[in-house]
C-alpha cells in the first residue's frame, strides 16, 4: 500500500464524511486535534473504523433453503398479492353486512361452504350466507365474517344477532403485501421468518452478498495447538478457537492460519498471505508493550496502522489498520481481552463489511448493580456481569467474580458486559450501571 503523506503517529482526527478511499480517510485525519494513536477513546475508535468500511459487492444467487444467515444484496419484491384473495380470519359464516339487523336477529339461508384450498363455487345472493373456514376464500358478494360462536343454526337456516361490524374477521387481498411491493429490503440478514416469507411468495432463489472472508492467526512462541504436549512455559492456544467461534456465528468464511512464531520472516509471510486471501485479517497477541514496535514495523512496511491503543480495560493494546486492501485488527493476547475487543470493535465492522444495513447493535440499558465495583477514572471498563431477574420481575446485575483479563471463565459465566464510562469511579451496591446484553451473541 502506498505511503500516505505524513506518518500515522502524527495524524490528528476530525469528523469527516465517510469515503471509499482509505488513503483519503487517512489524509483527512491529519486536520484535527484529538487523535492519539496510543490512547484512542472507545467511541472515537469506533467512529474511525467506520470511516474505512466499504461493504462487499459481489453477489451470489442461492436457493432459499441455503440462504439462512446470508445478507440480502437486493430487495425481495413480491410477485403477487398477499393474501392473494379476500379470505376469512375465523371459522364462521360469510355474509352481506346489509342483510344484518342493527337491533335484532336475522335468519339467513346457508347455501354452501368455503374451505382453505376449496372455495365456494356458487353465487351468494341477498338473504344467504356461506359456511367458511379460516383461510377460505370469501364469496364475491360477502363483506363480513361472523364467528361460528356468534350464530345459531337450525332447520330454517343460520340466525345471527346484532352488534357486528362491516368487514370484521375479513383479510383483504394484498393487505399484507401488494404485488410489486418490496417484501424484504437489501442489507437484511435472513432469519427463519424471512426464509418462510420468501418461500410464501413462491420465490426459490435470492441474491445475497458473498460471505466475508476473514483470515486469522495467533502469534507467540509460548503457544501450542490442541493435540501437542506443552513444554515448560507453553500454553494451549485458546484464542484461535474463540475467534473461530465468533466468526462462524457472524456467518464469515473462516481461514484459520494457525500459530505463527515470533520470527520477522514468518510473520511477514503470514501477514502477506492472509491479506492476499481475505477481506479482513485478525491476529491475537503481539501488539502489547514490548512487542508492538516489532509488529508495527512489519505493518508499516506492508500497509498502514491507524491506532495501537484504546483507553479501555481490558483490551488496551488493540491495533487497527490496513494491509493492502484487507482490514487488520490486532487483538490482545489475553483471552478475555480478545473477546471484549472483538465484540466492541470487530463485530460491528465485520457486519458492516458483510453488507448489513443497518448494523444491529447489542442492546444496552441501565439496571442496579448488586456488587461493589472498583474503577479508577480515565478509561472505559467492560466488566463481565450476570444479569438476572428476581421473583418480582426486577432486573439487577452482579459481576462474575475476579475480572482478570486472563480468566476466560468470566466470559463463560457472563451474559452481559457492565460498561463503566471513562469518568466513572468506584460503584457502590445499588447504583445504576449500563449493561450490554450478550445472551445469544457470545
Amino acid at each position: 500500500m502506498r505511503q500516505i503523506e505524513g506518518t500515522i503517529s502524527r495524524l490528528k482526527l476530525f469528523p469527516v464524511t465517510p469515503m471509499n478511499d482509505p488513503a483519503q480517510n487517512l489524509h483527512a485525519l491529519s486536520c484535527a486535534d484529538d487523535y492519539d494513536p496510543n490512547s484512542m477513546p472507545v467511541a472515537k475508535a469506533r467512529e474511525v473504523i467506520a470511516r474505512f468500511l466499504t461493504p462487499v459487492t459481489a453477489i451470489e444467487r442461492v436457493n432459499v433453503r441455503a440462504a439462512l444467515g446470508r445478507v440480502l444484496a437486493e430487495d425481495v419484491v413480491s410477485p403477487l398479492n398477499v393474501p392473494a384473495h379476500d379470505n376469512s380470519a375465523m371459522d364462521g359464516y360469510a355474509v352481506r353486512f346489509a342483510d344484518l339487523k342493527p337491533d335484532g336477529e336475522v335468519t339467513l339461508k346457508d347455501v354452501g361452504s368455503s374451505f382453505a384450498g376449496a372455495p365456494f363455487k356458487g353465487t351468494m345472493a341477498a338473504g344467504q350466507c356461506v359456511r367458511i373456514m379460516t383461510g377460505g376464500v370469501v364469496p364475491a358478494s360477502a363483506d363480513t365474517i361472523v364467528m361460528q360462536e356468534h350464530v345459531k343454526t337450525g332447520k330454517d337456516g343460520v340466525t345471527l344477532g346484532p352488534g357486528h361490524r362491516k368487514g370484521q374477521n375479513l383479510r383483504r387481498a394484498g393487505e399484507d403485501l401488494k404485488a410489486g411491493q418490496a417484501a424484504l429490503k437489501r442489507g437484511l440478514a435472513l432469519r427463519p421468518a424471512e426464509i418462510g416469507l420468501i418461500s410464501s411468495l413462491g420465490i426459490g432463489e435470492v441474491g445475497v452478498y458473498r460471505r466475508l472472508r476473514v483470515a486469522f492467526f495467533s502469534t507467540g512462541d509460548e503457544l501450542v495447538s490442541i493435540g501437542t504436549q506443552p513444554q515448560e512455559g507453553q500454553i494451549f492456544d485458546s484464542n484461535r478457537y474463540t475467534i473461530h467461534g465468533m466468526l462462524t456465528r457472524l456467518g464469515c468464511e473462516v481461514i484459520d492460519m494457525g500459530v505463527v512464531r515470533d520470527d520477522p520472516k514468518l510473520l511477514e509471510k503470514a501477514f502477506h498471505d492472509a491479506a492476499a486471501a481475505a477481506d479482513v485479517v485478525i491476529t491475537s497477541g503481539g501488539v502489547s508493550v514490548g512487542e508492538a514496535d516489532f509488529v508495527k514495523d512489519l505493518l508499516n512496511k506492508l500497509g498502514e496502522v491507524v491506532f495501537w491503543k484504546i483507553a479501555m480495560k481490558p483490551g488496551r493494546p488493540l491495533a487497527y489498520g490496513k494491509i493492502g486492501h484487507a482490514h487488520f485488527f490486532g487483538l490482545p493476547g489475553n483471552p478475555v481481552s480478545v473477546m471484549v475487543t472483538f465484540y466492541q470493535f470487530v463485530r460491528d465492522a465485520l457486519l458492516a463489511l458483510s453488507g448489513r444495513d443497518p448494523v444491529p447493535q447489542l442492546p444496552t440499558f441501565k439496571v442496579p448493580c448488586t456488587s461493589s465495583l472498583k474503577k479508577a477514572p480515565g478509561r472505559t471498563e467492560f466488566q463481565r456481569g450476570i444479569l438476572s431477574q428476581d421473583a418480582s420481575g426486577n432486573w439487577s446485575v452482579r459481576v462474575t467474580g475476579e475480572q482478570g483479563s486472563g480468566i476466560l471463565r468470566s466470559m463463560s459465566e457472563a451474559n452481559c458486559f457492565i460498561i463503566l464510562p471513562t469518568e466513572q469511579g468506584n460503584v457502590v451496591p445499588g447504583a445504576l450501571v449500563d449493561v450490554q446484553v450478550l445472551e445469544g451473541v457470545v
